[in-house]
């Protein structure tokens, strides 16, 4: 009894010592992992920081202070000369087209996707797995590889320069999105179709009255994807839209760079910080249903 009291009178004396020395890990492991990631975070975030710093630099002072975020002098000017756009025409202009096409495309693309999505989750019909596998197979087309014989028949059409050839594509919906509400749409009971058709509701009122409400975080996650698609688009627009009043955000920036006179860097950098505010706004706006949508998909990694 005597040789085993000490033993234990150690252990409770060196009992603290070893919690707190096990505390100070775990904090120190908390400071590295916050430290960590903010480092990371910066250098993700460093390109759209020194975007945002160099649009309220003068002329001078972009290449020259190139390196620090912090202008010497702000000005708006940029903001200014940018909004003016060229050729008389307004940035105001290209802000309209790009919301004509992003924001109809986005419309077009959901909806179509959505009816094509039930019709393979609901519907049987003959060779719907064979149509199902060609669907699946469009996802590995290069764009450029349909762009061709795209561009051929438009032109035949006399659709050249007008935003048909960009928003006709849509009405069949895109591979991705299809396949994503599907998945949504194979997660809600079939139970609720049935009781509906017992109701006299056909297959139409049944994907509007029933599927449609049940999919909305999947069609606002299809919906904001779309449209970060569409409004970054550069290639489509610049091979069908050859009139500057029709040009989206992303040729314009192009066009701003002249190389037959001086760029206007400054205008370029102020136009295209507030290219990216619709972008912004539309992810904060709707972060918690692209979440959802995500998490409920089947998209998780």
């Amino acid at each position: 009894m005597s040789a085993i009291a000490p033993d234990a009178s150690t252990q409770a004396a060196t009992a603290p010592a070893v919690h707190r020395s096990q505390q100070q890990r775990n904090a120190l492991r908390t400071v590295f992992y916050h430290i960590s990631v903010a480092a990371v975070g910066f250098v993700m975030l460093y390109p759209l920081l020194w975007l945002a710093a160099s649009s309220f630099k003068g002329p001078s002072e972009i290449w020259t202070n190139i390196s620090s975020l912090i202008p010497q002098e702000f000005t708006f000017r940029n903001y200014a000369n940018g909004w003016a756009g060229f050729g008389g025409i307004t940035f105001t202009t290209f802000y309209k087209n790009s919301f004509i096409y992003a924001g109809f495309g986005t419309l077009i693309t959901v909806f179509a996707s959505a009816v094509v999505a039930y019709g393979f989750a609901r519907i049987q019909f003959k060779g719907r797995d064979i149509w199902f596998a060609a669907m699946l197979a469009t996802l590995m087309l290069p764009v450029q590889v349909q762009i061709i014989p795209q561009y051929i028949v438009f032109s035949q059409l006399g659709w050249i320069n007008t935003f048909w050839p960009l928003l006709l594509p849509r009405i069949g919906g895109t591979a991705f999105f299809i396949f994503m509400i599907m998945q949504f749409i194979r997660g809600i009971p079939r139970e609720m179709d049935e009781a509906a058709e017992i109701d006299g509701c056909g297959k139409g009122l049944i994907f509007l009255r029933i599927i449609l409400p049940q999919i909305t975080p999947a069609l606002i996650t299809a919906a904001i994807f779309s449209f970060y698609w569409a409004w970054e688009d550069f290639l489509t627009p610049l091979i069908y839209l050859n009139d500057p009043k029709l040009y989206t955000i992303s040729i314009a920036l192009r066009s701003f760079a002249d190389p037959s006179a001086a760029t206007d860097w400054g205008a370029i950098f102020a136009m295209s910080a507030l290219s990216l505010v619709p972008v912004f706004v539309l992810f904060v706006l709707f972060q918690r249903y692209l979440v959802e949508g995500i998490s409920t998909t089947g998209l998780k990694g």
